[in-house]
């Protein structure tokens, strides 16, 4: 009896223990960690090649792109020049931050059809929208008409076999009637064509916890960006583990949340060394988060 009791004690232990432990849909056994390419900025676009195989040596897996034009492609490079770098590399775009602004301001579908192309050719599951211009997010109705065009979009992508997600700011938290632009687009769009990339540190910087976001909308948020706050200077990131946002806590409702992958990211005061500071991020993340 004793024996049966200390063995469903310790069952109900482990089973509330994996319920802590942060459940995630990418490899956690392998620590993937990914890194939005922009917090590489300056060094980037003049020396691809070297600076890609740097990300690979910090321990990064996967990436998210940032920079791509019709024009100019990836910095000078196609698509598939660019992918054969990442390979060579061990690393995988899983997304990218593609401007969609000729879409969202006047419908106009060829940057969006580029971007889908990109996407396709780099193998990734996700085009991101990085940004909504001022002009086209003045008011609550104009966030239910871009909602709309969102969900349209989000149907190009999927017809294309990928994803369409949104990376949020702080300003789509700003007061909006009776709720706020971030809301009005969580519920104007549609599950099944649009994800939402939780910019971690935008979210806190506007006064809002993330947790009770992936508790009301659980399964959205299938992409973060994981920058930390500046214990001093909340407008300044750090690397992550030495600034004042608890992400034990947030990691620990990634099942919650419906995260799969997420990416570092150093978006301000990253100098003076950009691959070593994001490098420590990394190395944190996978010793103490996952």
């Amino acid at each position: 009896m004793l024996n049966r009791r200390k063995f469903l004690i310790n069952s109900s232990m482990a089973t509330a223990a994996a319920f802590l432990i942060p459940s995630f849909a990418f490899a956690a056994d392998e620590k993937v960690v990914g890194l939005q390419l922009y917090s590489l900025r300056d060094s980037l676009p003049k020396d691809v090649k070297g600076v890609i195989e740097k990300v690979a040596q910090a321990g990064f897996k996967e990436v998210e792109t940032y920079g791509f034009s019709v024009k100019d492609q990836f910095w000078g490079l196609t698509p598939q020049e660019f992918k054969s770098i990442l390979d060579a590399n061990g690393l995988k775009a899983v997304s990218g931050h593609y401007s969609l602004g000729s879409y969202l301001v006047d419908d106009n579908t060829d940057e969006l059809k580029a971007a889908i192309a990109a996407a396709k050719v780099l193998g990734s599951e996700y085009v991101t929208i990085p940004w909504l211009d001022q002009g086209i997010r003045k008011n609550a109705d104009d966030y239910k008409k871009l909602a709309i065009k969102i969900n349209k979009a989000g149907q190009m992508c999927k017809d294309a076999g990928i994803r369409l997600a949104y990376h949020n700011h702080n300003f789509e938290f700003d007061k909006q009637g009776d709720s706020n632009g971030y809301e009005i687009l969580l519920t104007g769009t549609d599950k099944s064509l649009v994800d939402f990339e939780l910019d971690l540190y935008w979210v806190v910087r506007s006064g809002r916890d993330p947790i009770k976001l992936f508790k009301e909308n659980p399964g959205r948020f299938t992409m973060w960006h994981v920058k930390d706050m500046d214990k001093s200077k909340k407008e300044l990131n750090t690397e992550v583990g030495k600034g004042s946002i608890n992400f034990k806590s947030i990691f620990a409702a990634a099942k919650l949340s419906g995260m799969k992958h997420f990416f570092v990211e150093h978006e301000t005061n990253y100098q003076p060394n950009p691959i070593e500071s994001v490098k420590a991020s990394c190395e944190y993340i996978k010793k103490e988060l996952i």
